[in-house]
């Protein structure tokens, strides 16, 4: 299990800075566990173990949240993806992910210009009329520089930074390694699925790298709005995008986060809260495909009460079963059945086992809780929040995408209430949800589902006599097999295996005993320190055999590598 840990030679350095980094913030506990302590002990390489005494008064989320800042992007990345999973931590966890800031110095211009120019594939003197070589704002993927085409457009040119594949596959590689044997040393983490949150998080940071593939998400939007002109995507110069470049129109306006330059100019907050709402709901309820961080930041305000999204880089996506799941549960919560909402809680956490009487008993008094209550008495961030702490408290594990989605709704109504302090999440939701509904329900929907499952039945069928021709023969030529997957059945022939193995060993050992024994009473042959050498080396070899015995006799209780107590 160590050995997994350290065993690629080339990431050993920066391990052991990640090592440093967690015992100064107070994590020597959890470095001691994982076994990384042993390993650079045993390398000569001194590890000190005292903590920085400013740290005693920081608390455990803070010192979390210090640690991912001082280990670089990756992790920085790492944090505001867990503060997304608004299932797993409670609210002052997420408080702290939340501040994590992906703001780092800018590379100078000339450290860029052959990378820019070969992305290109001319000088940037020859495509750009004007270019700004001060960077607009830079982060840990890429930077921002102004730029105006010879057509006369200002556009923003995105520049992934050289060698950041490189920098973070190699964190992505050690994260897993640390991660796996984190989950195999601490059980407690196991609940958490640190392994599953990682693989997300890899795919979301390789997504992000990808700057064609904010292209292609912005384009996607840009034609899902396409009939609503109150709202402004940037048009993407595909003749200058790739996965290390990025050229979009840029927008001018003013910033979400100037609210009063926005009255001054005379718009209207409330209308933009509402259009701002809509279009985020109709993302998430119609289309499927939603910005996962509609903050101020990525929201910039026109003339004409218009609004421009922007920053593509973290979409979400909702398949139309869970769109149809979302629909279900707020269904389930208005008509008071706590039945089919724990339905759709356990559809959506998997494999969990939990008590369901008691689950039931939980979701019937949150329901209760907000039944009845008037639209404008509820807040999206209470029910949300009740609805996560009670899945915490069964360990239920929402999927990606649903985390995802109840972040950009916390978001939603964060926003939303700074623009306008009147603003209603619920009360702006509820068309929205009807209109979700009656889509479901409309002919032509319903006619396309039922077509759908005709067709699939319809293959069934068809295939049916070719089935049943294929199991007789099995049967009559006695071919016929049944594959059973038992959870516990590695481990019954992990445990058979040992018994075999040690059973042999004893076997061997007792014969070499005996055979020495009866050997040393033999006089002539070869002989080493004036005894028999066949019985000296014989009971060398029963020696052997008793103390590994013995060892594995010791280790006995250990479970093998990859497996989980229950």
């Amino acid at each position: 299990m160590l050995w997994e840990a350290v065993s690629a030679i080339h990431d050993l350095g920066r391990l052991y800075d990640l090592t440093l980094i967690l015992i100064r913030y107070g994590f020597t506990g959890f470095v001691r566990r994982l076994g990384l302590a042993h390993a650079f002990e045993q390398a000569g390489r001194a590890l000190h173990w005292k903590a920085v005494e400013e740290l005693v008064q920081l608390n455990t989320a803070q010192r979390v949240r210090r640690a991912l800042e001082e280990m670089g992007p990756a992790f920085i990345k790492l944090g505001q993806i867990l503060a997304t999973r608004v299932d797993l931590f409670p609210p002052d966890w997420i408080a702290e992910f939340e501040k994590l800031q992906d703001r780092v110095q800018p590379l100078p211009f000339e450290a860029l210009r052959s990378q820019l120019e070969e992305d290109l594939g001319a000088p940037v003197e020859q495509v750009f009329a004007e270019f700004d070589a001060e960077a607009l704002a830079a982060a840990s993927i890429a930077q921002v520089h102004l730029a105006r085409l010879f057509s006369g457009e200002r556009v923003i040119v995105k520049i992934r930074r050289p060698r950041i594949e490189e920098i973070v596959e190699a964190d992505l590689r050690l994260l897993e390694r640390l991660v796996r044997v984190a989950e195999g040393e601490v059980k407690e983490l196991r609940r958490y699925r640190p392994v599953e949150i990682v693989h997300q998080f890899a795919a979301s940071l390789r997504r992000e790298m990808d700057l064609e593939n904010e292209a292609h998400n912005a384009e996607r939007m840009a034609a899902n709005f396409a009939h609503q002109p109150w709202i402004v995507i940037p048009k993407m110069y595909w003749e200058f995008c790739s996965k290390r470049l990025n050229v979009q129109a840029y927008i001018e306006g003013v910033p979400a986060r100037k609210l009063q330059l926005a009255e001054a100019l005379g718009l209207n907050r409330k209308i933009l809260a509402r259009r701002g709402t809509d279009a985020v709901l109709k993302m998430i309820l119609i289309d499927g495909f939603f910005h996962a961080d509609p903050h101020p930041g990525n929201l910039i305000f026109l003339p004409g009460n218009r609004l421009a999204f922007i920053d593509f880089g973290m979409v979400g996506r909702l398949s139309e079963a869970r769109r149809h799941q979302l629909v279900d549960l707020l269904a389930a919560v208005i008509d008071r059945d706590a039945r089919s909402a724990v339905g759709v809680l356990l559809d959506w956490a998997g494999e969990a086992q939990v008590d369901m009487d008691a689950l039931l008993t939980d979701v019937d008094i949150f329901i209760d809780t907000y039944h009845g209550l008037p639209l404008k008495q509820l807040k999206i961030a209470n029910i949300l929040g009740d609805l996560t702490n009670l899945m915490r408290t069964y360990h239920l594990v929402l999927p990606p995408d649903l985390a995802l989605l109840f972040k950009a709704l916390l978001t939603l109504d964060g926003m939303g209430r700074q623009v306008d302090p009147d603003f209603d999440l619920i009360v702006a939701a509820t068309p929205h949800v009807r209109h979700a509904l009656m889509r479901r329900y409309r002919p032509d929907v319903v006619l396309k589902r039922g077509w759908r499952t005709a067709s699939e039945l319809f293959e069934i069928i068809a295939a049916f006599p070719y089935d049943m021709r294929r199991l007789i023969k099995a049967i009559k030529t006695g071919s016929l097999r049944f594959n059973v997957d038992l959870n516990q059945l590695n481990y019954f022939g992990w445990i058979l295996d040992r018994a075999a193995s040690r059973l042999t060993v004893g076997m061997v050992t007792s014969s070499l005993i005996i055979g020495s024994s009866i050997v040393m009473t033999v006089s002539g042959g070869p002989t080493l320190w004036g005894l028999p050498m066949l019985g000296v080396l014989g009971f060398a070899g029963a020696g052997i055999g008793g103390v590994w015995l013995l060892i594995s006799i010791w280790r006995g209780g250990h479970l093998p590598h990859g497996e989980k107590e229950d």
